[in-house]
This record gives C-alpha cells, sequence and structure tokens, in this order.
C-alpha cells in the first residue's frame, strides 16, 4: 500500500519536478513514511490511456509517419492495454516482458515479431517519458530480441526467364519486368499513373513509405514491353496497370500477389511473390559491384542496416573477393 501511495504521489508530481527533485521526493516519502503503517483503499485515477495513445499517434502523424505505420502502432498499443488491466502510466517492465511472452506463446510468434512489437511499445513509452507523463520507460531494461538472419531467397535468371517466356498478357509481362528491372515496392507500383512514365529517360517518380518521393530506372527491355502493354489498350483509366476484365479498373496489390502466385504454381517454381523481385534485384546489384549507398537510394531505404538484409551476397562471390584482395 505505502508503494502505491508513493507512486501516486511521484505521478502527480511528475510535470513540475525535474529528475534530481523527484529524485529526492522518493526518499523523503520513504523516509518519512517507514515507520507507519497504511490501511485502507487507494482512490482509483482515471484511467486516460486512450487518450495518451491518441496524444503519441497525433505526435508520430506529425512527424511523418504513414497511415498504415500509425495503424499498426495503435493496435500494437491498444492490444497491450486490452491484455494488462492496468493504466499504461502504471504498468511495469515485468508487466510488460509477461505480456511479449505470453503474446509469443499465443500467437506462435517469430523472434522477428516480437522484437517489432518491443520496439513500438519502447517508441511509445519514451514518449510519455519525454512529454512528463511517467518517470521512466518500463521498457528501457527489456533488450533486443536476439534473432536469427536467415539467407532469404532470390529468383534465378533462369526463373525470370521462364517467368517472362510464359507471359500471356503483355500487361503481366510488363509487370514482371517492372518489378525486376527497378526493385520498387508493389504497393508503389499499384500507384503509379501512366504519364509518371518517363520512356526517353527510362525511369519514373514513386511515392515510397511516409509518402517520400523517389527516382527508379527501368531498363531497354522493361522499356519494349511497357510501351506495348499501354499501346494495347483500349480504356482511359489513367493508371499504369489495370485489370484484365471490364470495367479495367486500377489494379490491386492483392491482384498482382494472385496472379504472380498462380504464375510460380503452374511453372513450379517456389515463393513467387512481389517482394522477391526487390530482393533479387538488390543481392545482383551488390555482386555486380554497386556501392551500398547507391542502393540505399534507389531502394528507398532510411537506413542503410535496411539495405544490407536485402542484399544477400552469394557465397561464390565472397570466394572470388578472397582470391582477389587476400589469396
Amino acid at each position: 500500500m505505502k508503494q502505491k501511495i508513493m507512486k501516486e504521489i511521484m505521478q502527480q508530481m511528475l510535470p513540475y519536478l525535474d529528475n534530481a527533485q523527484l529524485q529526492k521526493l522518493q526518499e523523503i516519502l520513504g523516509h518519512s513514511l517507514y515507520n507507519y503503517e497504511i490501511f485502507g483503499k487507494v482512490a482509483e485515477i482515471e484511467d486516460d490511456s486512450q487518450k495518451l495513445i491518441d496524444a503519441f499517434v497525433y505526435a508520430k502523424r506529425i512527424e511523418g509517419c504513414s497511415e498504415k505505420t500509425l495503424k499498426y502502432y495503435r493496435t500494437t498499443i491498444e492490444a497491450l492495454t486490452e491484455a494488462i488491466d492496468k493504466g499504461v502510466c502504471h504498468m511495469q517492465t515485468d508487466d510488460l516482458r509477461a505480456y511479449l511472452t505470453n503474446y509469443q506463446k499465443k500467437h506462435g510468434s517469430s523472434r522477428v515479431t516480437i522484437d517489432n512489437i518491443r520496439r513500438i511499445l519502447s517508441s511509445f513509452f519514451s514518449w510519455l517519458e519525454d512529454e512528463d507523463y511517467i518517470l521512466k520507460s518500463p521498457v528501457r531494461r527489456i533488450h533486443k530480441v536476439k534473432t536469427v538472419t536467415n539467407i532469404k531467397e532470390t529468383y534465378t535468371d533462369e526463373e525470370l526467364e521462364k517467368m517472362r517466356d510464359n507471359c500471356i498478357e503483355l500487361r503481366d509481362l510488363a509487370i514482371i519486368d517492372m518489378l525486376t528491372s527497378t526493385g520498387m515496392r508493389v504497393g508503389e507500383m499499384v500507384l503509379l499513373n501512366k504519364a509518371d512514365i518517363d520512356f526517353n529517360e527510362r525511369e519514373c517518380v514513386v511515392f515510397g513509405k511516409g509518402d517520400k518521393e523517389r527516382v527508379v530506372y527501368f531498363d531497354a527491355r522493361t522499356k519494349i514491353h511497357l510501351k506495348n502493354y499501354i499501346d494495347s489498350r483500349t480504356d482511359e483509366d489513367p493508371a499504369l496497370f489495370v485489370t484484365l476484365r471490364y470495367p479495367y479498373t486500377r489494379i490491386t496489390i492483392g491482384g498482382i500477389e494472385s496472379r504472380l502466385r498462380k504464375m510460380g504454381k503452374d511453372l513450379e517454381i517456389e515463393k513467387v511473390h512481389p517482394h522477391k523481385f526487390r530482393r533479387t534485384l538488390a543481392t545482383m546489384a551488390i555482386d555486380k559491384g554497386m556501392p551500398i549507398e547507391q542502393l540505399q537510394q534507389l531502394l528507398g531505404h532510411k537506413r542503410i542496416d535496411t539495405t544490407l538484409q536485402y542484399a544477400m551476397v552469394k557465397q561464390s562471390n565472397v570466394k572470388q573477393a578472397h582470391r582477389k584482395f587476400i589469396g
């Protein structure tokens, strides 16, 4: 009971005292209440967790986070408040550790997923600390979750040619070429319009995560197949890629994923999905000597660590580099 009262007092004094003063107050309270027994019930303080979550999301929106990211933040934090019967200002490190452990057991989540949740909670509670809603973030003592780095697969040259050779529709051939030569995200590609394509320079501007603009480039083969596809269309939709059937509306991410998945199944190619083209381009660029900083800009990554995760350097090239520079 004593500890609860001390915590309530400290919580309410946060906006008015600095860290040194708060520490002194804690010492004085502990010393003053040491010889006293306290009975009774502490009045419940109104839980303002939802208001704080809303304020955090507003702050992140101002910082430029996308609506998709904001939604992920909100659902992750609200899931925590539903699982723990405490206001966010009263949650402790042990509460969060137990939550992450139970979440992993219940959902069978990977370490990567659990660390993503930890990072979001860390961002939220650090914000609460910076805004003087809490004294110290309870996530501080929860360290990064160790994950196993798996070398993810890329397409071979043979698989890419096999997909191209078996495209019946001009649109599908153009989609494969665009994904292969630009390395753009599928979400970026579905937003493109025909007017966005500069055929002379073989480039286009895409809007990446956080609505950041960047220029991507495509090769001569993509230019030819893309022009053939656009010239074959009879619709008036401005979208670069549209559905194959009337009313010929802008194709969705799900539509592309479904089409590629079926193609992979028909050709017996494992794990055919849009993101694998992006990873393939990154690996190919690194293998051919593209500086990592330039690849980072091409892929639209904020942090170079993210680029390094995409780029799987082939072991054969490591062997050749060893012979060239060392052996």
